[in-house]
């Protein structure tokens, strides 16, 4: 989806620019730095919330290792999921945060702005990412970095107002969908490291669980329309309770006394 955004990006808007007006990275957006954490640790009671760092931005998630703040901090130095962080400092990175709540670090751009769309702030900010790691490489420094002059000397095209809604309702779906994925794919991570230690114990008992049976899958394949049903069964004795086609099933184990029985 990232890549598809990304194609897009460039020819309905940067190879576009059909007589649009010009500006900077900080005319369209709020580059906000992150706090030195370590000066805000939690306090009494408060359990805190993780520190969101450039392993955690690497990462896409924050961990029981990382570092604890204290929750009352300012709005603008929190970062939530969905939000644009863009890590300016060291390694350089782009993302759209679907780790949960966080307490941003230093070095961490936290990008919003109240005038223009997520999606339009934070593709061209990615277009820039590439010019910007090369600047960061050519400092002479333990670690490369860029300074706020290098979101200034940019060059973004804004469309007018009529374009916009247009361009809007083709851009917005997709990063709302790439975001919705990855705080998905997240919280199903989550479940399974959750899980999966009582399952492994026994604490959990999934013996005389039913897996139902998927509704089948059309798919065109050199003009042939396929027709596939995958079943799951938990021992070869079960196999008689798997639909089956005129075609000869294919039998895959793939954990003990689990196998996938695949008719095309």
């Amino acid at each position: 989806m990232l890549e598809l955004a990304r194609s897009l990006f460039l020819q309905e808007i940067v190879n576009a620019q059909n007589g649009w007006g010009k500006g900077s990275l900080t005319d369209i957006a709020n580059y906000r730095n992150g706090l030195a954490m370590q000066k805000f640790r939690p306090e009494g009671h408060d359990k805190g919330l993780p520190v969101l760092k450039i392993r955690e931005l690497r990462e896409g998630k924050c961990s029981i290792d990382s570092e604890r703040c204290k929750t009352d901090i300012a709005e603008d130095v929190l970062a939530h999921d969905g939000d644009v962080i863009f890590s300016w400092s060291g390694s350089l990175l782009i993302d759209l945060w679907a780790g949960g709540d966080a307490g941003l670090n230093q070095h961490l751009f936290k990008v919003t702005s109240a005038k223009y769309p997520k999606w339009f702030y934070y593709l061209w900010t990615d277009y820039y990412l590439p010019r910007f790691i090369s600047m960061a490489a050519d400092k002479a420094t333990t670690m490369g970095h860029i300074k706020r002059s290098a979101l200034e000397n940019t060059s973004v095209a804004i469309p007018s107002s009529k374009d916009f809604q247009l361009l809007n309702a083709l851009f917005t779906p997709i990063v709302d969908k790439i975001i919705s994925s990855k705080v998905e794919t997240i919280k199903l991570a989550q479940l399974r490291d959750a899980l999966l230690p009582k399952l492994m114990s026994g604490e959990i008992d999934v013996s005389k669980v039913e897996l139902p049976t998927p509704p089948a899958q059309t798919i065109h394949a050199n003009g042939r329309l396929l027709v596939i049903r995958i079943n799951a069964y938990r021992d070869e004795s079960s196999r008689e309770r798997c639909s089956t086609t005129e075609a000869a099933p294919s039998v895959l184990r793939v954990f003990p006394n689990v196998y996938l029985n695949i008719d095309v």
